[in-house]
């Protein structure tokens, strides 16, 4: 109990991105901040039982950040970054869009994220959104955050529903003009020079795609590679990680 008030506490007054990085590589710290959010069960609008982890600020109303799971799955480590978001002085609310699945095995993460149905999502997240819309413990101000996998569906998620930020990591961006015609709040992007995936050319045709819809996107790079926001990775990049993380919590404060 020591431990976990402690971690919440640094959260609260640490260095934007720096102490999170400590926190988020060390699995004891990650599990103690992780362990403060709670459970919540909800029932999506096409009849799926879904859960997801809800972190707690300490004044209310405030608003709310929707946090999208990176291909391992709703970790620890997804859940201490709620939980530095609460600290901040968000709601937090952190899905599952694996069903309780979590892996730090690659060949198993990439079987979760091909297992999952586009439709269930969409349905997941929103529910998800229309469930936090409706609380008035919360402000009428919504954003949206993901990694990865995580991070096409923090965009798509704002596609499904109105939102008033979004941020990408290195998430799949390829949207068509007319896709992006949804989209109401602007959107920051953070991307890596040296990503095979989320390629320069994809995330250049993103930003002539937003512009030709009239859509506000900020993009940010880093030399580094893919997943260079992640700790537990091989790839991370610690200078890079809480930059992107102190810009990422000046636009929610900003948007939201």
């Amino acid at each position: 109990m020591l431990a976990r008030r402690a971690v919440i506490k640094g959260l609260a007054t640490g260095v934007a991105g720096h102490l999170l990085a400590r926190i988020l590589a060390d699995p004891t710290l990650a599990r103690a901040a992780a362990a403060d959010l709670s459970t919540i069960n909800l029932t999506t609008a096409g009849g799926r039982s879904v859960h997801a982890a809800l972190a707690e600020p300490g004044r209310k109303p405030a608003p709310t950040v929707l946090l999208v799971h990176e291909w391992w799955g709703l970790n620890d480590q997804i859940k201490a970054v709620a939980a530095d978001l609460a600290a901040k002085g968000y709601w937090a609310l952190a899905v599952d869009l694996y069903d309780g699945r979590v892996t730090a095995d690659p060949t198993e993460a990439h079987t979760y994220m091909n297992d999952v149905d586009p439709r269930a999502v969409r349905d997941i997240l929103a529910s998800w959104i229309d469930w936090l819309r409706k609380r008035d413990v919360a402000s009428d101000k919504l954003g949206t955050v993901g990694w990865c996998f995580g991070g096409g569906w923090s965009l798509n998620a704002s596609l499904i529903r109105s939102v008033d930020a979004t941020v990408v990591y290195y998430g799949d961006v390829a949207k068509s003009a007319a896709e992006l015609a949804t989209l109401s709040g602007p959107v920051l992007g953070h991307f890596a020079t040296h990503d095979g995936w989320i390629t320069r050319d994809m995330v250049s045709g993103f930003e002539r795609e937003m512009s030709k819809a009239g859509k506000a996107l900020t993009s940010y790079w880093y030399d580094a590679q893919h997943a260079f926001a992640n700790p537990t990775a091989g790839r991370y990049d610690e200078e890079d990680a809480a930059l992107a993380w102190t810009r990422t919590l000046a636009f929610f404060d900003a948007n939201l």
